[in-house]
């Protein structure tokens, strides 16, 4: 396994413009990084943006070996759910420009209006045809575990072989997510167990629960437990499990560094790529 680092992980440093695409790229080789993983999210001016990044990993000797959108197939317009579909064949084209093998997507979420079974529908058709353009470039997808229609194991798990089946590729595969799990109270291990086989890549992230006097933000799990993001290794995923599932599956791809948590993420991801070193 090799550790990258999400730009995700350092969200708050760009928000307060702190922080662009290519002073990361730089940060994560300082912080130890072997690959960073670049999101959609963060463009601001795409010609811009892109010429600048690809200039900071050849300055630094990084790969770009993940590139990440952010869709949601959970969309009753059809003209909605296409634009979402663009998002991916966006994706899959940044990703071969920045020599990406796979690219982050999502499956969607409920909302008011939309029964499950409509939006689980809506998801298999989207990213059938998505996993079909991908195909066609040599890229792979990765599903991550996101929100309580893709959330759990068994689910992700689900929609991966309905798409494959759908689709006739099996280009999609999962990003399971070691924090994510919590939020719909399945064992971060126990749900890795259910698609470790099928991971394309790993999103390494930790979480604590909430003390019960906090009022701050926080996450909150489908039974109301409230998480915090931490640097990894310092909160209660069991992310040795989680490791060992994976190897056992025989996974040997990226491991990628997101760090969610209110400290700064110039103090905690470098703590983070340290202690995610010594669980591989």
């Amino acid at each position: 396994m090799r550790i990258g680092l999400s730009m995700y992980s350092y969200a708050q440093s760009v928000q307060k413009g702190l922080l662009d695409i290519p002073g990361f790229i730089h940060e994560a080789k300082n912080a130890g990084a072997e690959g960073v993983e670049l999101l959609e999210y963060f463009y601001k001016d795409l010609a811009r943006d892109r010429d600048a990044a690809l200039e900071a990993l050849q300055e630094t000797g990084l790969p770009c070996p993940i590139f990440s959108v952010g869709n949601n197939f959970a969309k009753t317009d059809s003209v909605e759910r296409s634009t979402q579909l663009k998002r991916i064949f966006f994706g899959v084209d940044e990703a071969i420009r920045y020599g990406s093998a796979v690219v982050r997507v999502f499956a969607g979420d409920v909302a008011e209006g939309i029964t499950y079974d409509q939006a689980r529908g809506w998801i298999i058709d989207g990213l059938s045809e998505a996993s079909i353009y991908a195909s066609e470039h040599g890229v792979k997808l990765a599903l991550e575990n996101h929100g309580t229609l893709a959330g759990r194991g068994d689910q992700v798990r689900g929609i991966i072989e309905d798409v494959r089946a759908k689709s006739g590729v099996d280009v999609l595969g999962a990003n399971p997510d070691t924090g994510n799990f919590l939020l719909v109270n399945q064992p971060s291990h126990e749900a890795i167990r259910q698609v470790a086989s099928l991971a394309n890549m790993v999103h390494f992230k930790d979480f604590r629960a909430a003390p019960l006097d906090h009022e701050g933000w926080a996450y909150t799990a489908l039974d109301g437990s409230k998480y915090l993001g931490t640097a990894v290794g310092e909160g209660m995923v069991e992310l040795g499990q989680c490791i060992s599932e994976l190897k056992d599956a025989g996974f040997d791809g990226w491991l990628s560094v997101e760090y969610e948590g209110v400290e700064d993420p110039f103090s905690a991801v470098p703590r983070s790529m340290l202690n995610a070193r010594k669980y591989i």
